[in-house]
């Protein structure tokens, strides 16, 4: 990705951030980003740290996504009139693949931003993170989901 589409993709997120897409906003996110360009362009160059901007752009995307999908079905159990028919809690110890505390506590964060889930606790050895969840269906739908994206993501991040 050369620098000149960076710089535009920089100002239409400024803009989206903004929620102004006027010229002259789109203006001044332009100059924002050739700001931040010029100020990180060493470490813009280097082809690795850029993927990992690449990664790390990816598990943002993805959190959004899991947090907009979250936030409907949690507002559809709130909007239900059965509530006790919809509303299954559980804890469940879900085995962790990261080590790191850095990585283990982004997990957990994560999911704790996520609508419907909660970290609740890392066992001693660090190889469970218990997670609350308001409507359980399939313990191990839950296990795969979070495997798949979150941890996968994670991973990724800070290989």
């Amino acid at each position: 990705m050369n620098l000149a589409l960076l710089i535009l993709l920089l100002a239409l997120l400024w803009a989206g951030m903004t929620g102004a897409f006027s010229g002259a906003n789109l203006l001044l996110g332009v100059v924002f980003a050739m700001i931040a360009v010029a100020l990180l362009r060493l470490q813009l160059t280097r082809p690795l740290e850029f993927r990992r901007f690449g990664r790390i752009l990816a598990l943002l995307v993805l959190f959004v996504r899991e947090l907009m999908i979250s936030a409907v079905k949690v507002a559809m159990v709130v909007m239900s009139p059965r509530l006790d028919e919809v509303v299954r809690p559980a804890i469940v110890a879900f085995p962790l693949t990261v080590k790191s505390d850095a990585e283990i506590t982004l997990l957990a964060n994560l999911i704790t931003l996520t609508p419907g889930t909660l970290s609740v606790d890392v066992s001693k050895n660090r190889k469970l993170l218990y997670i609350h969840v308001l409507s359980l269906d399939s313990r191990e739908a839950l296990i795969a989901d979070i495997a798949g994206g979150f941890e996968r993501r994670i991973l990724e991040v800070f290989a």
